[in-house]
């Protein structure tokens, strides 16, 4: 263990010299995929955990978070992908009005971007609207912008998720929010699709993107997450013309040439795969395929929280000599780190 950092990342960073470690710390690096929810530090949340559960009456929420802050802190085991989502709704209820959200929020920019040496150069944050009794989904961006946009405009933005579960009347109303909130010069910079990878219609979301597009917002698709991803999804989703791609981990060769083809970047979560079961080792994991063929690449958190990492410790995972990393030479990590801030939508 290092820190907070447990698992692969921590045995690799703590494997690493102090020059070595000095290289990543000093290293220009992008991170452009990390989900706000899923990043806020275990202390911030005990603090918030403990003050919900002293002003709520509700047993059965005050139980929900109890239990979900104490999974969390004690570990995550996944036996699948789908155990992950069952993660949230303690999270959820902790965040849910805008002076406990921008405290969230507060708190995960500040783990990216501050102390003496801070994570990540530039930051797109990810978060999906949510309504509330408290709070109306632009309420909701609007709270985390607040935040965001206390950093400069070279430090940090926001990309608005989108659930796969959501109608297209709720997916149609935040590509508004996030269009219109662009429009009014807020640091909107992107969109994405994520949640839940076996669910939701995807022929929906063709005029959405195509909107989103219009206003000048970089889209991001989470994509053949599992096995039982369909190949004709996968090709519907491509044909939507994404700026980016979230994971990719089970693209067919059809698949891959077109993306091969279009040099759309793939953001890549090392630590959230293998815990996740959805890469069984790490010498086996899809980023060996392309950095064979030099495609574009962002190494990404994705869920600091469940996954307890850091993108420093995810950096260790290809400076690390093999078995406990992949034995990339400094040139070759510093060449992953330039295509992340190639990649950044907010340039």
């Amino acid at each position: 263990m290092v820190g907070l950092i447990y698992g692969s990342a921590a045995l690799a960073l703590d494997s690493l010299t102090p020059s070595q470690l000095a290289f990543i710390h000093a290293l220009p690096k992008a991170e452009l995929h990390a989900h706000l929810n899923g990043s806020i530090p275990v202390s911030e949340l005990r603090e918030m955990a403990l003050e919900f559960n002293s002003r709520t009456s509700d047993k059965a929420a005050s139980d929900l978070v109890h239990d979900g802050i104490t999974k969390l802190q004690n570990g995550v085991v996944l036996d699948e992908i789908y155990d992950f989502f069952n993660l949230f709704p303690a999270i959820y209820a902790l965040t849910s009005n805008p002076a406990s959200l921008g405290r969230a929020t507060r708190a995960v920019l500040e783990q990216f971007l501050g102390g003496s040496y801070p994570q990540c150069t530039y930051l797109e944050l990810r978060s999906t609207p949510r309504e509330t009794a408290d709070m109306s989904r632009l309420d909701y961006v609007r709270t985390v912008l607040d935040e965001v946009e206390r950093y400069p405009k070279s430090r940090a933005a926001l990309i608005v998720s989108l659930d796969r579960k959501m109608s297209a009347e709720v997916i149609q109303e935040c590509v508004g929010v996030a269009s219109q909130l662009k429009a009014e010069g807020r640091r909107v910079v992107g969109v994405d699709l994520c949640g839940d990878p076996q669910a939701g219609d995807m022929n929906i979301l063709g005029e959405h993107f195509a909107d989103a597009k219009k206003a000048g917002l970089g889209i991001t698709l989470h994509i053949a997450e599992t096995p039982a991803n369909p190949a004709d999804e996968t090709i519907q989703l491509l044909s939507y013309a994404p700026d980016r791609l979230g994971h990719a981990t089970f693209l067919n060769d059809e698949a891959k040439a077109i993306v091969r083809g279009n040099k759309t970047c793939i953001e890549l979560c090392l630590s959230s795969n293998l815990l996740c079961k959805t890469v069984t080792k790490l010498e086996d994991h899809h980023i060996r395929y392309y950095l064979q063929h030099d495609h574009p690449i962002a190494i990404c958190t994705d869920d600091t929280l469940p996954f307890r990492t850091s993108l420093t410790g995810e950096y260790a995972l290809l400076l690390a000599a093999q078995p406990l990393g992949l034995g990339l030479s400094e040139g070759e990590v510093r060449r992953i780190a330039e295509m992340s801030m190639a990649a950044r939508f907010g340039q």
